[in-house]
């Protein structure tokens, strides 16, 4: 090793939290029960042993992504990340069960939000916080294309993660006509929605969908909602932040249900 990489190798910015790198720390992580968000190997590895931790990240719930081994050695503050990098939840994820148990538990129909493939965890983090300020069962995020449960979305969460079970799913459309059997009606927020804010039915079983910051809901999630909500704008810009519209229709909810 030469003496310049040994000094970039000692002045490496210390691990971010949420990140663990190499073989050992992953197994460790899997073994404790420690909730694994997603996990990032090096393209073409075909080490047995790797094969074996990534099928045991797999089972627990991880989403496993294909990266170049340059783009993994700039994410290494070690160097030693020995092909792979993980990033550990915030949170245990929960199950659809828990969100209807909860419902049921309050002895109230259930309020669920659906986030289809947010990027922001910012975005994620303020509907958790509203989710649970404004009393919703629990939030439904996709595995693919999303952020998970980031120490990002932890934070901006302000604790909300704490209480608001998050459930993490590989289907979204699939899903949705889970909770259609189950007599949750799903509604789309769109600006083209077919059904204004204040005409849609909330006081029943809802689920609430929310797409993504750039395209809003993709086409097969759009197509399985029961119908689209819109939300009257009043001024020059026609769209709101995604966690600004989820709040509002979250309270919209509120104000419904307390009428009863």
């Amino acid at each position: 090793m030469t003496q310049n990489s040994e000094f970039k190798r000692r002045n490496r910015d210390p691990l971010p939290e949420g990140m663990i790198e190499g073989r050992n720390a992953l197994s460790e992580a899997l073994r404790a029960g420690r909730p694994i968000d997603k996990i990032y190997v090096a393209s073409g590895e075909t080490n047995r042993s790797l094969s074996h931790l990534i099928s045991q990240a797999k089972q627990a719930g991880a989403v496993v992504v294909q990266t170049e081994r340059a783009k993994l050695d700039l994410m290494s503050p070690t160097g030693a990340h020995q092909g792979v990098i993980a990033s550990v939840a915030a949170h245990g994820y929960a199950t659809l069960d828990d969100i209807f148990a909860r419902a049921e538990e309050q002895g109230q129909a259930p309020l669920i939000v659906l986030c289809d493939e947010l990027s922001d965890p910012h975005n994620l983090g303020a509907i958790i916080r509203s989710a649970e300020c404004a009393g919703a069962h629990g939030v439904i995020i996709p595995k693919r294309r999303s952020v998970g449960l980031t120490a990002v979305v932890s934070k901006t969460s302000a604790g909300a993660l704490e209480y608001m079970p998050v459930v993490r799913v590989s289907n979204m459309t699939q899903v949705i006509r889970q909770l259609k059997e189950r007599g949750v009606w799903v509604l789309g927020t769109a600006a083209d929605g077919n059904t204004t804010l204040y005409k849609a039915d909330l006081r029943g079983p809802a689920a609430i969908v929310i797409g993504n910051e750039g395209e809003g809901m993709s086409r097969l999630v759009r197509e399985h909602c029961d119908y689209l909500v819109s939300i009257p704008m009043r001024g020059q810009i026609s769209s709101l932040n995604a966690s600004a519209a989820a709040a509002i229709l979250l309270y919209e909810a509120v104000r419904q249900r307390s009428t009863d």
